[in-house]
Order: C-alpha cells, then structure tokens, then sequence
C-alpha cells in the first residue's frame, strides 16, 4: 500500500481511502480497475480526479458507493467514511449511508431519473428510503426549499423528466443528492453531455450548494480546465493508478508527471496558436499492463528505468505527491 496523499490536514477528514483495490473478473484475467489507490479527502474540500476514459476514475467512484456488481470485486483495501469502513457494513447498512452521508450525482441525467415519476415522487422516495417522517404541509416546504436551492421554480415539482431541459435534470440530480444533507457528494462527469454555458450553471449550483449543506465534493471528470475553476486540489489517475496528487494551482504552475504535463499542454489556449495536438498513443489494457511504468510507452521522457520499476507515489514536498522516477 502506498502512503495517503493527505494535503494540509487543517480541515476534519471525512473520507480515507486505503490501498484500495478494485478488479474485473474476466476469462482473459483480472481487470486491475483501481488499483493501490490511498488519499484523504477533508471537509468542506473541492478534491478532483482527472484522467482519459479508461483510467479508473468512474470505476473507483462506484466503488466508494458501493455499487459495483459482480464480476467486479473489491481485492483489498478499506474506504472510511466519518471513521467507519464502508467495506464492512452489510447491504442495509450501506444503503442507509448513501445519501445521508455519502451521494453521488451520475453523469447520465436520464439513466439517473425515474421517467415515469414526477420529480416531486423521487424527492419523496429518497426521503421514505431513509425513515424521514414529514407531514404533507413539510414536505411541500421541503421540497420547494430543495429546488430553490437548486435554482428551480416550485413548479418543477410536477413535471416528468422528459419535460426538463439537460440542465435542469442535472439540478434535480443534485437537488435529490442534497436532501439529507451528506458531508460527501462524489459527482461523476456532472455536465458531460451539457453545452458551456449551462455546464458552468450547473457547476455554480454545485458549488452553492456544496458551501450551503458544508460538504466534501469529489469531481470525476476529463475536463482539466473545468478542475482549474472548481477543485481545490487535483488527483491525476492513469491505469486505475494515483500517479500525481497536489494543490490545483500548483500542479498548474509545476506539473511533476509527464503526463499531467501532457494533460495540460492539451488545453485550448488563446495565446499558443497552432496544430492542436493531444497525448500521442492509446492508454495500456488494464488487463495487461506494460512492465515498469504503465505511461512509458507513451513517455518522450521515459529512460531505462522506467520500463522496468514501477514508480511509487511519493511526497515531493508538502501536499505534493507524484509518481515517476524523473520528478
């Protein structure tokens, strides 16, 4: 196991992974999906995950819910939320936890959404779910105050999610996310499918809405330009590995992997004119990783070293960490 990329500590933790492990089962061999992943995530902390499809992002955030499904299996490791590890309790008991101290808002709005409840009906069934007992008169006031919350008219409680715009189901998702107020939402590619302008509505939301009920807030996403504006500090994953975890400005300013480098130098900039270029190659299998450092072959850096020892992810100096024998 790996030691915890654990940032300043300033704040109460609410969130420790360690050595988590997270596979596929398959007839070719384990899909290593997550793979020794250990950080601390803080309350009231913005905490980014960033990576290609493929890198495990998605993969670690269901497994911190607990709603991964055969063949896929947890290996080792623990997930502790608020002192307790989640990989103990039994169904029930987890069941009880989400929304309540831990929620999620998907990227998939309408795969996340009862199509054939109005959104006032879902609101309730997550509170029914969770034992909360509120006279009709409370809950309308509930359900109004989750909405405006959420910058959504009391109206919107009557309508079916086919009559919602992509934005505004978004909102429902965090609206139902927030109804038990949890001290941890893991929103995985939130505005994915959104144009910019309703993207940055919906992260506002989020991010009111997370300083309102006092949350932490993991974003899973690609969008590197979209972690600069919202995280507070960013974990890049490559191969369902941790390979660089530091502060959101500093990993900017120095990047210490090659490919956060390459992440980075992706982006669109106004002053750069040129070729768009993006990172050369294909992310490895996770079903048959090279040998050594999982980025070599598509390393300009890489040197000898790297194709034969995997490197470990260690604490340059304070809050940053990364992995690669060139840092």
């Amino acid at each position: 196991m790996t030691a915890s990329p654990s940032g300043n500590g300033r704040r109460p933790e609410v969130l420790r992974l360690e050595g988590l492990r997270m596979y596929y089962d398959t007839l070719q061999g384990p899909v290593k999906a997550v793979d020794d992943i250990s950080f601390t995530l803080y309350a009231g902390e913005r905490f980014g995950l960033a990576g290609e499809s493929g890198s495990g992002k998605s993969s670690m955030a269901l497994t911190i819910m607990r709603l991964i499904k055969p063949p896929a299996r947890v290996v080792s490791g623990s997930i502790w939320l608020n002192g307790v590890d989640l990989l103990t309790l039994t169904d029930e008991e987890m069941r009880q936890r989400r929304l309540a101290e831990v929620s999620m808002v998907a990227q998939g709005s309408m795969n996340s959404l009862n199509p054939v409840a109005r959104v006032r009906n879902m609101i309730r069934d997550a509170l029914v779910n969770h034992d909360v007992k509120l006279s009709k008169a409370e809950f309308e006031t509930k359900v109004r105050s989750l909405l405006a919350e959420v910058g959504l008219k009391p109206e919107v409680a009557d309508m079916y999610p086919h009559e919602l715009s992509g934005g505004m189901k978004q909102r429902v998702i965090i609206a139902i996310a927030i109804s038990l107020s949890p001290k941890v939402i893991i929103a995985d590619e939130p505005t994915s499918a959104l144009d910019v302008v309703v993207q940055r509505h919906v992260m506002q939301t989020l991010r009111k809405v997370q300083a309102d009920i006092g949350a932490a807030v993991i974003l899973v996403g690609h969008d590197m330009g979209l972690m600069a504006q919202f995280v507070e500090r960013l974990g890049i994953m490559y191969a369902g590995r941790l390979i660089e975890v530091s502060p959101v400005r500093e990993i900017f300013a120095r990047p210490r992997h090659p490919y956060t480098r390459l992440l980075i130098s992706s982006l669109p900039s106004k002053k750069a004119k040129g070729e768009f270029r993006g990172i050369p190659g294909l992310p490895p299998s996770l079903l048959s990783l090279p040998t050594g450092c999982p980025f070599h072959p598509r390393c300009p850096e890489s040197i000898d070293r790297c194709r034969s020892e995997v490197p470990t992810l260690r604490e340059m100096q304070p809050d940053v960490w990364a992995a690669c024998h060139l840092a």
